[in-house]
């Protein structure tokens, strides 16, 4: 039960570390990738279509522009594809938004925010526990965690302007 992240270019490093990180945090294993759909797609196709016998449960595909990794990918796989579109300069990131979203009836790709990496992972981490009760419950605190420090601010702001 790994996760694999794919970008279609180095560039989008600083973006996918922050969902690396997510991953980690919850102890699962993450194999990274650079892997374009466009300047290597039979090395793109390839990892897609044996995903599943390498042991992957979840793809993240990360890219830019055009940003055609994410539906590249799930064109060749069954397992589950989530796509991260990345802000580029030309049209912030509207472009790619559009790109991995708007996948033909058939071929599925889950699609997070511009640049959000952690969401993908977060997504990523709930599809696996969904047969993980350990992960469901490393879910579960984290969620309690967020939710405590949120209300610690809220009770100190009252305090605060009442």
């Amino acid at each position: 039960m790994k996760v694999g992240i794919v970008m279609g270019s180095y560039s989008d490093m600083p973006i996918v570390e922050k969902g690396i990180k997510v991953l980690q945090e919850f102890g699962v294993p993450v194999e990274v990738r650079v892997l374009s759909a466009h300047r290597c797609p039979e090395e793109a196709r390839d990892f897609a279509a044996s995903a599943r016998q390498s042991g992957f449960s979840v793809l993240i595909a990360a890219a830019g522009m055009a940003a055609h990794l994410a539906g590249a990918l799930a064109a060749n796989t069954t397992l589950p594809v989530i796509g991260i579109p990345c802000k580029s300069t030309n049209l912030d990131g509207m472009d790619a938004l559009l790109s991995t979203v708007m996948m033909p009836s058939g071929i599925p790709v889950a699609t997070v925010a511009i640049d959000g990496a952690k969401n993908a992972a977060l997504l990523a981490i709930e599809i696996l526990a969904v047969t993980d009760e350990g992960l469901a419950q490393k879910l579960a605190d984290a969620r309690a965690k967020e939710t405590a420090a949120v209300l610690a601010k809220d009770a100190e702001l009252r305090t605060k302007y009442q």
